[in-house]
């Protein structure tokens, strides 16, 4: 009886034995393989970084555009009474009246026809700029506390006022310099003459006019001006 047991296991073809052995390793190899996962990665790389990269470039081409749109003749920074620093930039769109100040000059009531036109213009969008200045007379000769004293007993000042300066000679402001050449201001060019002299700019930055000291701030030929740059949107 055991012989003839051996006899039939023996008789099993080898190919069986083989077979069987392949398709186990195989299903072996299969179950402990790792997931193919790798392809994912890419993609998920390349969505997170592509935004951010956009976005960046499109901020970037904003704050370009924004300087760009700066005029030129407010592409300056200066100090206020209170030695704080002020972009004039922040004046872009609105229409811009630059006069230079004194408050022992025969013309120093004029503050008071600049603050009329302040009450009556600032809420349409004119911006009145006072710039102190000790070069005629030495008819400033205040501090920016003093003066800001002054202005606000005697006229009642509420238009921006800034930090004496030059607006004349070699320690003449870049600000005035700009006001007063002829290489960028062509047509209303000429060397500050006394206290009180206006430039009038308009909404687009362009210097429109100037008014001589004599011309008192709320006289026809300003206002009608004024007004005109004002109805420009």
């Amino acid at each position: 009886m055991k012989k003839t047991t051996l006899l039939a296991i023996a008789t099993i073809p080898a190919f069986t034995f083989s077979g069987l052995w392949h398709q186990n390793a195989q299903a072996c190899v299969e179950h402990h393989a790792p997931e193919k996962t790798a392809a994912k990665k890419p993609a998920v790389k390349t969505i997170a970084k592509a935004p951010v990269k956009a976005t960046v470039k499109a901020s970037a081409k904003k704050v370009e555009t924004k300087k760009a749109e700066v005029p030129a003749v407010l592409n300056f920074k200066m100090k206020s009474l209170a030695e704080k620093d002020v972009d004039l930039s922040k004046y872009s769109g609105k229409v811009v009246m630059i006069v230079n100040v004194a408050s022992k000059c025969g013309m120093t009531p004029q503050y008071q026809g600049l603050q009329d036109l302040h009450k009556k213009y600032s809420g349409q969008g004119l911006a009145i700029l006072g710039f102190p200045a000790n070069d005629f007379g030495s008819q400033e000769p205040g501090s920016n506390d003093e003066i800001a004293d002054f202005c606000k007993k005697n006229y009642g000042v509420e238009f921006d006022m800034f930090s004496k300066i030059a607006v004349k000679g070699e320690a003449k402001a870049p600000l005035y310099k700009y006001l007063t050449s002829a290489q960028t201001n062509p047509e209303h060019a000429g060397e500050i003459g006394w206290n009180f002299e206006k430039f009038l700019v308009g909404r687009d930055g362009k210097i429109v006019a100037r008014f001589a000291p004599t011309v008192a701030p709320t006289a026809e030929e300003v206002t009608k001006a004024i007004e005109a740059e004002l109805s420009k949107k």
